[in-house]
Order: structure tokens, then sequence, then C-alpha cells
């Protein structure tokens, strides 16, 4: 599978989104070639000096390009490290969660300090600079994730060369997705099947750009790769648990999803994020989190109550977490008591739901308790808040459930061709017809 992903990866480099994006952005930013551009044929594409434009693409788009295409172009304004010392600096003035960090560090200059021994090669500035211009949501993101990691370096007590490793590492980790189809970026989109191998392989993409500079320390690029990585194994691309992730891998897993509730909630991120961290404990390095969630009460703590789903709407939400259970069970009951232990996709849906259930009992919300709790919370805005956070989590935990098993057995649950597989992808499909994400 990794190698699958590593040579999806390495066919990115000049993919037509990346290459769509430069020839845009030259329309507003001007691109300037500092030395020809050949293909891998020898052919001379544009000559040195030449102004890049959105016309140049048709002709780009048709060759392989002997080098990263990148490598061989500037622009003016690009994204260097004074650029990014500046945003950061902006970003702790202005955002609610890069405040919140620098509170606690007791001041911004604690906080943005490590990125003055940052490196940023110019080549991957250009990238930043496309992100910046192209995907402003992303290079804000970008940032904030890097404040995050250097947050929690800094509270590990991690060292100044160390620190702006990390930092280098949050800032470059999404550059993968600058060439992933725009279409994914969608939050209604939902690749599945052979279109989630891209998705997948985006943090490949990035580590083998960031490896090939070779400006940095390897911990860097590792990092990088394993960002969505989870400590229970439920991650991508590799599946690690525990330890097998690196130390640096482990504060941007965490990273990256403080920084992405704080973006994907503006209302009261901080509880429906402790609610998170609390539900699915395993699959994040507790002592990182337990630099976070007492920022998070304390934020919280004030917070008014978020807007609640009506009675009738969260009753509805209970019942589709019970009967996704349920199925699960008649599933497996419709396949008959003499079957063999469950293998493959069978197996891994087996496993996680019943890490869902444990989740949920221990989070005091099980299941077959829904109705009991939405009779005992009447009254209790708060508790109604905290149980309505309970179940959205769930549901969209059972999405990541049925996408996991998609992305690890595509052909057999695209096949059927035995009861496991069949009774997996009924209850996969079902399970993704709720729209719950």
């Amino acid at each position: 599978m990794i190698d699958e992903l590593l040579q999806t990866g390495a066919s990115a480099h000049d993919s037509d989104p990346y290459l769509r994006s430069v020839t845009d952005m030259a329309e507003r930013c001007a691109v300037v070639t500092q030395d020809a551009i050949y293909s891998a044929s020898g052919i001379k594409l544009v000559d040195k000096g030449a102004r890049i434009d959105s016309r140049m693409y048709d002709r780009l788009v048709q060759h392989k390009l002997r080098e990263p295409m990148d490598t061989h172009l500037t622009v003016d304004n690009a994204v260097t490290l004074q650029v990014v010392q500046q945003a950061a600096a902006d970003m702790c003035a202005s955002d609610g969660l890069a405040a919140m960090l620098c509170q606690a560090l007791g001041s911004p200059d604690a906080l943005v300090a490590p990125l003055q021994q940052v490196v940023l090669p110019a080549r991957l500035g250009f990238k930043l600079t496309v992100m910046r211009e192209q995907m402003p949501d992303l290079f804000a993101h970008s940032l904030r994730m890097m404040l995050v990691a250097l947050y929690l370096g800094l509270r590990n007590r991690m060292d100044a060369r160390a620190c702006a490793d990390l930092a280098a590492a949050g800032l470059l980790h999404d550059l993968g997705a600058l060439h992933m189809d725009p279409a994914w970026r969608d939050p209604r989109h939902r690749p599945t099947g052979a279109a989630r191998k891209h998705l997948i392989a985006h943090p490949v993409t990035a580590m083998l750009m960031v490896r090939d500079v070779q400006a940095y320390d390897s911990t860097v690029a590792e990092a990088i790769l394993e960002h969505h990585e989870r400590m229970d194994g439920t991650g991508y691309p590799r599946g690690l648990q525990g330890r097998d992730i690196s130390p640096m891998g482990q504060i941007l897993l965490l990273a990256e999803v403080v920084a992405a509730f704080y973006e994907k909630y503006p209302d009261h991120p901080a509880q429906q994020l402790s609610l998170m961290l609390r539900l699915n404990h395993r699959k994040f390095p507790a002592p990182l989190v337990a630099h976070v969630l007492p920022l998070l009460y304390e934020e919280s703590g004030a917070a008014p109550h978020r807007a609640m789903p009506a009675h009738g709407q969260l009753q509805s939400l209970g019942a589709q977490l019970t009967q996704a259970f349920d199925q699960w069970e008649q599933a497996k009951q419709d396949m008959g008591p003499d079957q063999p232990p469950p293998q493959g996709p069978l197996a891994f849906v087996n496993e996680r739901l019943g890490m869902l259930k444990r989740a949920l009992t221990e989070a005091g919300a099980h299941p077959q308790q829904h109705e009991l709790l939405l009779q005992q919370l009447q009254g209790d805005d708060e508790g109604l808040s905290e149980l309505a956070y309970v179940v959205r989590e769930a549901l969209w935990q059972l999405e990541s459930i049925a996408n996991g098993c998609q992305r690890r057995w595509p052909h057999l649950l695209e096949q059927r061709d035995s009861p496991e597989a069949a009774a997996a992808a009924r209850w996969c499909d079902w399970v993704r017809s709720l729209g719950t994400s």
C-alpha cells in the first residue's frame, strides 16, 4: 500500500491541478522563468526570462517535465521567511486560537521566537506563494497549525533548533494538497474507492517535496508524512501506532486536529474540541493532550451555550447511531452461527465499532442509553449540548470507519464475492448514505 502511495505522491510534482494554480496565479503576479523549461525528452517548452501566463497551461500540461517546474520560476512578492514571520505575528494579534496560545506562554514573542531559525528554500517558498494566492484558507491553516505545533513543542521543552524544525514541518505539512483535485477541498465532495488514494497520498507528496530540497533534518519529512496518523493505528498513510509515530509526528497530528477544529467550528470550538479529545483519547498522545485541555476548559467555561438541535432532531440523530450498531449486529447474525472468526473488512468494522462503543460508554453516552439520557437531561441545556456533540462526533466516526474499510479493501468491497465482504459493504453503503459529516 505505501509503495503505491509513494508512486502516487512522486507523480504529483507537476500535476494538472498544481500547474493550473501556477498559471492562474501568473495572471495576477509576475511569474518569470529564471531558466528554460524542458520536457523529459529534451524539448524546450519555455525560454529563459519568459513571463508565465494561463495560456501556457495547455502547452505545459501535455509534457512530462525534466525537472519540477517551480525549480525554474520566480514570482513577485514571494513568501519568504520574513513574510512567514510577519504573517505569524499578525495571526497572533488577530486569531482567537493563536492569541490563546500566546497568552498561555506569556507573550507572542515566546511563541514566534523559534521562527528566526527556520530554513525556507526559495523552491518551497514558491509553493507557499501559490498556496497563499490560490488557496488562502489553506495557507492560513498552515500558519495556524505551525503555531499550535510550536506551542506544543515549547510546552514539551524542545530546544530552539528542534522547535525550528517543528515549525518548518507544520508550515509545510500540507504542500501535497496543492497537487490535489480542487473538488476534494469542497466539504460537500466525498471521494470514495480509488479516488481516495489521491487524498491519502497528500502527506506522501508533501514529504517527498520537503525531502527533495535536502534542507532539513530527516525528522521534518518524517513528521510531515505522519501528520494524519493516529496513536491507535486508525490514521494514514501507514496506519502506525503509538511509539512507531515519531515525537515530532505526534505533535503534528494533534496540532492538525486542534487547528482544524478552530477553523471548522467558529462557534465555541473549545467545547467541541474538548469533547472530541475526550471521546477519542486513544487516538491522540495523552501527554500532549494534557497541554491542550486546560486551555479549552478555561475558554469554554465562560462561553455561552451553543445553539442545539431541536429535541426531535437530536432524537433522530441518536436513532441513526443506535441503528448503525443494530444493523451491524444483524449483518453478523445473518451470516449464520457457523461462520469462521471474522477476517478482512468484517474484522475491521467489528473492531472499530467495538472501540467506538467503548468510547461512547466511557463518555456516558452508550447508544442504548440515548433515549433515557434525553429524558434525564430535559431542562439541562449544558448536558443536552454535550450529548449533541457526542452524537455528532460518533456519527462522524461511523463514516470514518466506512471510509477506512473502503480504503483498505476497495476491490473486495466492490466485488462482494464473499458473505463477509458483502456484509461489510452493505453496512458501509448504509453509513455513507446518512451524510453525517
